[in-house]
C-alpha cells in the first residue's frame, strides 16, 4: 500500500507543480538508529504528520486588500481504502484550529479540486 500512496504523492506533485500559487513539499516521518550511538533520530515534522506540506498564497480582504500570505497546506495522501492514523487526525485538527487547510486526497484530481476551493 505504501508504493501506491507513494505513486500517488508524485502524481499530486507533479499535477500541482505548475501552479505558481501552491508549492507543496514531501515530510518523510519516521525513526532511524544513528549509526554512531546506535540511538534513535526522529525526522520529519511532527508524529502523524502530513504526507505533503506546504502553502497556498491567499489575497487577503478589507483593510489589507491586494496583500498577500501563504496559507499553510497539510495534504494526507491516502488509497482509496487508506484511513487517518489517530496521531494523523491530532495533526490535521491543529493544522485547522490555526488557520490552515487540511485534506486528505486520493488522486491527483482531489488534491487540485481541494486547494481550489
Amino acid at each position: 500500500m505504501a508504493n501506491i500512496e507513494t505513486k500517488i504523492q508524485q502524481e499530486i506533485r507533479l499535477a500541482l507543480g505548475t501552479d505558481p500559487n501552491v508549492r507543496l513539499f514531501r515530510n518523510q516521518v519516521g525513526q532511524l538508529p544513528d549509526p554512531r550511538t546506535g540511538r534513535p533520530v526522529q525526522f520529519g515534522l511532527a508524529k502523524g504528520s502530513a504526507d505533503l506540506v506546504g502553502w497556498k498564497t491567499v489575497t487577503i480582504t478589507s483593510e489589507m486588500l491586494g496583500t498577500e500570505i501563504a496559507q499553510f497546506v497539510s495534504l494526507e495522501v491516502k488509497t482509496q481504502k487508506g484511513r487517518l492514523s489517530p496521531a494523523q487526525k491530532v495533526w490535521a485538527a491543529c493544522v485547522q484550529r490555526a488557520g490552515g487547510l487540511v485534506g486528505v486526497c486520493r488522486s491527483p484530481e482531489e488534491a487540485e479540486r481541494f486547494l481550489r476551493q
